[in-house]
């Protein structure tokens, strides 16, 4: 019989840390979007979903880049479900990840399993971990629910058994969405129901994307004999399978750079895909047919590939590639979810055992007849329908709980939302005003010396905001709000209007600076920005001065490193570099020793004319432990420096040399 129980992992894992309290006003830095030339032979539809409202700003979502790279023992609380074929192990406050996925009697882990956590900044809102299963929902990329919590709970199976229902309140979005594990007795594959809802009276874009890192010593299959090929070059080719410039790409260690490949199955063909070693043994994912699209992820074996590989690891253990399944053929796309309409499907996990090498064609039909053989598709359409019968059933034990975001939102909205329950016992510190500005009209001042926290963005919270006591906060919260909405210039007028009376100006002034970074204006933007941080140092907590040399009041350092790496970038790049200096010196000790800001030194040093001192940073050595995915910043300091090629550790460098 399944059964579901609460574990405790034990693994070495970094701290996250606390999130950035600077709201993201600038463009989301998405490295998935094609060049213009390439959308004109695209099919009308994927043409369409390309443009179709992509995401431009993280807004409500705070970036999370508190996070070090010092890995401790840590415990993980897990939650297993199991039955006499499968065991499968997952991370509730981790996005509800699937760590791991083991067939018992073969004593096989079908997934890739790290075994550390290792943040690293390839989510939307910057903090992920490479392994297991993931959910990516919201818009192109990684979900920013990638290091945050999820409800979890027991609920009643189709066959009578348990299942584990996941569920939580997208943001980016605001879209409500549930991940139903169900291990039928007897079964080799685990069944994973999701449902994604609109509750709302208009239409929103919509993103799913399955991803699953298995190892990368694979032969990848798909059902198709063309791809849709995405590099960091930023191009979308369409390109043959296996073969692409005479090397068979369906291996991943033929690849030299990193890159997508989004497998064009046809319609009518059964949708699936797999990974097998070179003994034919490895893990096949099948869906019902709303999950169409396919992918393939290869980092490459070129230096910067490894060098990720071994970011987001041990170094000495092995690499992974990714498999993938989502709504559309590619991850460029989004789809559009109509009013008050929901869209769900069903997948499967499970071991397959087939013959992986030799002709394409020869070795996708005995994969697929193994694979039908091990699950029947009509089987696949058969347990979806039990499933969905059960999709609304209210949950019974909860094992773990989510955010708070979706029982305000359930609260302003009068939301129904059979089988997602947001309780109101969820809400929580950050949501408090909200609540208040929900049920009185007002919004509540904050301490002294504390960041202003989250804001909302959403229509009827902007509505709200407008209508509410004109205070120096709402002023802040009500610009960022039309900020989001692009209204740009109403944003900044709300902004300068809050300066006025207002005790703390800085994070208004802040908000001034991003705005006059956006329009062009470096000069401007530096200014604020020293304004900004010159009014952040006077009222700072006086027990800040007896703590620094220990990192001091983590409010006081996550608000003074966030804003200092703004305004020394602004202040470079303003060319005020004694100004950059200035405020680089009045950061505290802890801070100026983080990677970030060693290359933030090693910046101002090159503008400052001492290039040997820069150089010497880097013979110091430094990690930069939220460098982005594409972030090419470290090589372009080095290459300042001098023509000596760039060190193995430093390169990071995902795409050919010139492009």
């Amino acid at each position: 019989m399944t059964t579901i129980r609460r574990e405790v992992l034990t693994l070495p894992a970094a701290s996250l840390g606390p999130d950035n309290p600077l709201p993201p006003l600038r463009p989301l830095d998405e490295a998935h979007r094609i060049d213009d030339r390439d959308r004109a032979g695209l099919p009308r539809d994927m043409a369409r979903q390309v443009d179709h409202e992509p995401l431009r700003s993280l807004l409500p979502v705070m970036v999370r880049d508190g996070y070090d790279r010092t890995r401790r023992a840590r415990e993980l609380d897990a939650l297993v479900i199991e039955n006499d074929r499968l065991r499968a192990t997952v991370l509730p406050a981790l996005g509800g990840r699937i760590a791991s996925l083991r067939h018992k009697p073969s004593d096989r882990e079908l997934l890739y399993v790290n075994p550390v956590l290792q943040p690293a900044n390839f989510a939307l809102n910057g903090a992920w971990f490479s392994g297991g299963i993931e959910w990516n929902i919201g818009a192109t990329g990684h979900t920013t629910l990638s290091c945050s919590p999820v409800h979890a709970a027991r609920v009643p199976a189709p066959d009578g058994g348990e299942m584990l229902r996941l569920w939580e309140w997208e943001r980016l979005r605001d879209l409500p969405f549930q991940v139903d594990l169900w291990l039928p007795e007897g079964s080799d594959f685990l069944y994973v129901g999701v449902r994604v809802r609109n509750p709302h009276e208009r239409p929103v874009p919509t993103y799913w994307w399955s991803n699953i890192a298995v190892p990368e010593e694979r032969r990848v299959l798909a059902p198709a004999d063309e791809a849709y090929h995405f590099g960091y070059e930023r191009r979308l080719r369409r390109v043959p399978v296996p073969e692409y410039d005479g090397i068979d790409r369906t291996y991943p260690l033929n690849s030299t750079y990193a890159a997508d490949y989004f497998y064009d199955v046809p319609d009518g063909r059964r949708r699936w895909i797999a990974a097998l070693d070179e003994h034919g043994h490895g893990l096949a994912q099948t869906s019902t047919d709303v999950l169409r699209g396919r992918k393939l992820f290869v980092w490459g074996t070129g230096p910067g590939g490894r060098r990720w590989q071994e970011w987001l690891t041990e170094p000495g253990t092995g690499g992974y590639c990714e498999i993938q399944a989502g709504l559309a053929r590619t991850q460029l796309e989004h789809v559009g979810l109509d009013p008050e309409s929901e869209v769900s499907w069903l997948e499967a996990y499970g071991p397959l055992e087939a013959r992986p090498d030799g002709d394409w064609h020869t070795v996708l039909r005995g994969a697929e007849e193994r694979l039908e053989e091990a699950l029947p598709r009509a089987d696949v359409d058969t347990a979806y329908e039990a499933w969905r019968a059960h999709a609304d059933t209210e949950p019974g034990e909860r094992l773990a709980d989510g955010s708070g975001w979706g029982a305000l939102e359930v609260l302003r909205a009068d939301l129904k939302l059979p089988g997602t329950p947001f309780d109101a016992s969820t809400l929580g510190e950050e949501q408090e005003p909200w609540l208040h500005l929900l049920r009185t009209g007002t919004l509540p001042e904050g301490g002294p010396h504390e960041p202003p926290g989250p804001t909302l963005v959403a229509r009827p919270w902007r509505d709200m905001l407008e209508t509410t006591a004109a205070t120096p906060l709402a002023e802040y919260h009500l610009g960022i709000a039309q900020w989001h909405a692009g209204d740009r210039a109403q944003a900044v007028r709300s902004w300068e209007r809050g300066l006025v009376g207002a005790a703390e100006r800085w994070p208004l002034l802040r908000c001034l600076a991003a705005a006059d970074q956006a329009g062009g204006h470096p000069e401007r933007a530096a200014e604020h920005y020293a304004e900004a941080f010159d009014d952040l140092c006077a009222h700072r907590p006086e027990a800040a001065d007896e703590t620094d040399e220990a990192g001091g009041d983590d409010r006081w350092t996550a608000v003074a490193a966030a804003l200092g790496r703004e305004a020394i970038g602004a202040l470079l790049a303003a060319g005020r570099t004694a100004d950059a200096r200035a405020v680089w010196e009045r950061l505290d000790p802890a801070t100026r020793d983080r990677g970030r800001f060693r290359l933030a030194e090693g910046e101002l040093l090159a503008a400052e004319g001492r290039p040997e001192e820069a150089r010497a940073l880097f013979d110091g050595g430094f990690e930069v432990a939220d460098l982005r995915e594409g972030d090419e910043s470290i090589g372009a300091l080095w290459a300042r420096l001098g023509d000596e090629p760039l060190p193995a550790r430093h390169d990071f460098r995902m795409r050919p040399d010139g492009d």
